[in-house]
């Protein structure tokens, strides 16, 4: 008998999140293991033998240990999703998924989701600068899904699941969402979705 999927995280992070909204989307059972970070858990030796970086999330999936949240995410609708299409069902589509986890790791993580690592975890990183670049992405995105249901096509994919969690608490990091109609509607579908868990939030300071 296999044993529930380990989900290695810290709480409040979007990338951990990220993870956890897939295995609950796909109905995988997993459980979730809490790291002590700010004691050094995560470059202890037993655990750089999961995530040889020390970053989370990792996965271990019955002694299938992963790390990077966009390579785990694609690893279990590989593994357990019943439906091609979470990845896209035509060569078009699944460019345009590549796409939008490229900019799940590269703008997303520039823009949200560094504004809310100065505001939630206190990082020195260039407050106004991760805030500008929210709003040059969220621009781009609230006109790509202009009469879209989802970020490729009318169905979930992973684009929509790796863009989710630090466009949704964006505004921890104070970026407002406010001037973004389309990507407000994107995520209250998403969060419609069955089996959607979401992400405990923060204190939200004053958005610009």
């Amino acid at each position: 008998m296999t044993s529930p999927i380990k989900l290695y995280r810290n709480p409040k992070s979007g990338h951990c999140h990220r993870v956890q909204l897939m295995m609950s989307l796909l109905g995988v059972p997993y459980e979730t293991v809490d790291l002590d970070m700010a004691n050094g858990a995560h470059k202890a030796p037993s655990y750089l033998r999961v995530s040889p970086l020390g970053q989370v999330p990792a996965i271990d999936d019955n002694g299938v240990t992963l790390s990077d949240s966009n390579g785990i995410i694609t690893y279990l609708v590989s593994k357990y999703g019943d439906d091609a299409s979470w990845i896209g069902g035509t060569p078009q589509d699944k460019a345009e998924v590549q796409r939008w986890l490229s900019i799940a790791a590269g703008e997303i993580a520039n823009g949200p989701c560094a504004a809310r690592l100065v505001t939630v975890f206190g990082a020195p990183l260039d407050h106004a600068a991760a805030v500008a670049k929210s709003h040059d992405l969220f621009k781009v995105m609230d006109a790509a899904l202009d009469g879209r249901t989802f970020l490729v096509g009318d169905r979930i994919t992973l684009a929509d699941v790796a863009g989710y969690s630090y466009i949704a608490h964006a505004p921890e990091g104070g970026v407002s969402l406010e001037a973004y109609p389309n990507i407000r509607a994107w995520l209250a579908r998403i969060e419609a979705q069955p089996n959607f868990v979401g992400m405990a939030p923060s204190p939200i300071p004053e958005a610009a």
